[in-house]
């Protein structure tokens, strides 16, 4: 249970310690234990709320959410209260770990100490139902709210407009826009983003939803800025969580990269994202041509996701130009090299292979390094080639063997099956090498069966 450092005392930095674990075992038993109080000390990462703020803080930074419901059990074990500041870091470390049980969990324990939520606190419980795709639970926060006479902002109903919106709900969305203007609040660029997401993921798809999606960038071009007091955002600021995270925009996870992102083209990327979910080739050109007479050049997300548009609708060629174009006049993340290679084999075809390894050796060449997703997706990908050396599936299991990084489990499976189809002897190097690191996942995660990769 305490999995933390202990250096956790003072920097906050996780660990799993087994002694720590064994400790909060025996406490929750309530046996009784002659622990000295020097080793007590020395086995407890923090003696104080302030402490425990800078382990919450620690582990919401470092994106590790499962561990907050430790660490709040081991502070109230500890016998030490939690203020309304420890509240707000653990559910907006849910928020971030798309965790609703655990954020609706500390929202009913800041009440049992007589702690009322504010609006800066809903409004990150309904960033949570939006990131979980559970409208129904946005709504009744907004119910729950009125209730106890909790005063929306704009912020909080541009979080329910993009919560609504994961799930489809256009009628609920409309209504919320309704709200908005009754309350004398314009629609910002996040609210139009919203409307389109809305569009984008409705069930059964609309006939008019492309249309739709180039009025909705159209009317956003004379947006009126929503009502907001520095106030709003000053809490969003403290606690890192950018707009873009806030109101669940497929932009969110590289708001904080630099020069990955220009901030005036917000609605065109939900667009042009949207274009991509929903393969349509000519909407995302109309898009492009939109860009380009309003004055501004692509950003690389925009360029990320316009390449994987045409990717899915078989435009192979059309999607290596504007990598190239791209590529030679600006920085290239990382990331687009991916999206270039992972989406060239869809369909498997000799050219995408041929694609797919042409732009992995060019990233390898510019010193670019897969992460474990990363090369989780990619082994997965090419791991479903049927015909061929299978060049492409071992040219990323290398990459990832130099840098010693295990693909996941289905990953492993989908290459090893594919190995093994092939005419290969039994002591190959490679086959045992991969036959021994799956036995290793099995023995962790235990056996499971193979199910066929499909391309996104």
């Amino acid at each position: 249970m305490g999995l933390l450092k202990s250096s956790l005392l003072l920097q906050g930095q996780l660990r799993h310690a087994t002694a720590a674990a064994a400790a909060a075992g025996v406490r929750r038993r309530g046996v009784a234990t002659s622990t000295s109080t020097e080793e007590y000390m020395r086995r407890n990462y923090a003696n104080n709320v302030s402490e425990y703020n800078t382990v919450i803080g620690s582990l919401v930074q470092q994106r590790r959410p499962y561990l907050l419901r430790d660490a709040y059990e081991d502070m109230i074990l500890d016998g030490v209260q939690p203020v309304r500041d420890t509240f707000h870091n653990l559910i907006v470390g849910t928020m971030k770990g798309s965790r609703l049980q655990d954020a609706f969990y500390f929202r009913d324990q800041m009440r049992e100490m007589g702690l009322q939520p504010d609006v800066n606190l809903y409004n990150f419980l309904i960033s949570t139902c939006g990131k979980c795709k559970n409208s129904d639970a946005a709504i009744l926060l907004l119910e729950e709210m009125k209730a106890h006479g909790v005063k929306l902002k704009g912020e909080t109903y541009i979080c329910l407009l993009n919560a609504l919106a994961a799930t489809g709900r256009t009628d609920q969305v409309y209504a919320i826009v309704n709200d908005m203007t009754a309350a004398g609040l314009g629609l910002n660029k996040y609210c139009y983003a919203g409307l389109i997401t809305a569009f984008k993921n409705k069930t059964p798809a609309s006939e008019d939803t492309m249309a739709k999606i180039l009025e909705f960038v159209q009317q956003s071009k004379g947006w009126q800025y929503v009502e907001r007091i520095a106030n709003d955002s000053a809490e969003n600021i403290m606690m890192n969580v950018s707009e873009e995270e806030l109101y669940n925009l497929p932009t969110a996870e590289y708001a904080h990269r630099r020069g990955f992102i220009f901030k005036q083209l917000t609605i065109y990327h939900v667009a042009v994202h949207a274009c991509a979910d929903l393969q349509s080739k000519e909407t995302l050109e109309a898009l492009l041509e939109m860009i380009t007479k309003e004055g501004f050049t692509y950003d690389a997300f925009v360029v990320m996701h316009a390449v994987r548009c045409y990717l899915r609708c078989g435009d192979i060629d059309s999607a290596v130009k504007m990598f190239e174009e791209f590529s030679s006049s600006k920085p290239t993340p990382a990331e687009l090299y991916v999206t270039l290679a992972e989406g060239a084999m869809i369909g498997l075809t000799p050219r995408g292979m041929q694609v797919a390894q042409e732009t992995l050796e060019k990233m390898t060449s510019r010193n670019f390094f897969l992460n474990p997703k990363m090369g989780t997706n990619l082994l997965l990908a090419a791991s479903g080639e049927k015909t061929g050396g299978y060049t492409t599936a071992n040219y990323v299991w290398d990459l990832l063997q130099t840098r010693n990084i295990i693909p996941t489990l289905p990953a492993v499976e989908a290459y090893h099956k594919g190995l093994k189809e092939r005419e290969i002897p039994s002591d190959d190097p490679r086959l045992l090498n991969v036959a021994r690191v799956l036995d290793n996942l099995q023995l962790r995660f235990g056996p499971r069966r193979f199910t066929q990769n499909t391309q996104q």
